[in-house]
């Protein structure tokens, strides 16, 4: 159910830019760095939306990456506890999370 949130949303969010954009077709000059171009307002718009989405989806792979790798390095820590725990005959205690816990976190993944 969240996720045809998301999508309906996205439809939403794509109909409004569509609509604004088609509205405004005008050529516009635009300033660059170096240089100036006219092109028309709407391939403007649609490619800054573009951009942004680029740039949006590019700063979410590089955070799940980074969380992706943090969960691999617990893992490994908490396997490393574990170990530690059995070869002092030592029974983990009820509350540190059993080996399906970690399961279930890789699933997610």
């Amino acid at each position: 159910m969240k996720g045809q949130g998301y999508v309906i949303l996205a439809i939403i969010f794509v109909i409004i830019v569509a609509v604004f954009a088609v509205t405004n077709v005008d050529p516009v000059e635009v300033n660059y760095l170096f240089w100036t171009a006219e092109s028309p307002l709407i391939l403007i718009i649609l490619f800054s939306v573009l951009m942004g989405g680029i740039i949006t989806a590019a700063v979410g792979v590089i955070r799940m990456f980074r969380l992706q790798r943090q969960v691999r390095s617990l893992q490994k820590e908490n396997e490393t506890l574990h170990t530690q725990l059995r070869e002092n005959d030592l029974e983990p205690s009820e509350n540190i999370q059993n080996d399906t816990d970690i399961n279930q976190v890789d699933e997610i993944k």
